[in-house]
């Protein structure tokens, strides 16, 4: 038997993969399909039970529902996604990745607003790496008030990640 200086686990004897490199692949792969009008692709990315949390949207969970949501955002004029992968941290078939975006919004009446912010995925290996949870947020300031005037917020309430078992902070 070898000699081990630690009585750690016995190293992995499978091929060495650099978990930061095959994320940041995916997550440009990610890109160039939500560009190209493949939001299929993009949904397939993640888990069949993942979740999609955009600002200012409710949570939306499953491939089908995620597809939609891209649909959607690009039915509002979302285009030129592009994504960079600032850090990425793993531990067996776990990982953290942390980024940064810019994506062209065109407007109703036809110009363009870049928005620029900052993402969160979590990341499964299910024999190949799946999306788990996707959230991100915007740089830009917030709505005011006269522009959501008219339009129903969503209600917390109807959060499909909050049990109705859990108690509501004071």
């Amino acid at each position: 038997m070898p000699y081990r200086p630690y009585g750690g686990p016995a190293p992995n004897s499978g091929p060495l993969v650099d978990v930061g490199s095959t994320i940041r692949d995916i997550a440009q792969d990610f890109a160039t399909a939500f560009n190209t009008g493949n939001y299929d692709q993009c949904a397939a990315q993640f888990a069949p039970d993942g979740y999609f949390m955009p600002p200012h949207h409710q949570t939306v969970q499953g491939n089908k529902a995620i597809e939609r949501s891209f649909r959607e955002f690009a039915d509002e004029g979302y285009q030129d996604l592009r994504l960079e992968s600032q850090r990425v941290d793993s531990s067996g078939d776990m990982a953290v990745e942390i980024g940064r975006y810019t994506v062209s919004i065109r407007q109703a009446n036809g110009s363009m607003v870049v928005d620029r912010g900052k993402y969160l995925n979590a990341w499964r290996r299910f024999g190949v790496w799946l999306r788990i949870a996707d959230c991100w947020s915007s740089d830009l300031p917030a709505i005011v008030p006269q522009q959501t005037q008219g339009k129903q917020l969503p209600d917390s309430q109807d959060d499909p990640i909050i049990s109705p078992d859990v108690e509501r902070s004071a």
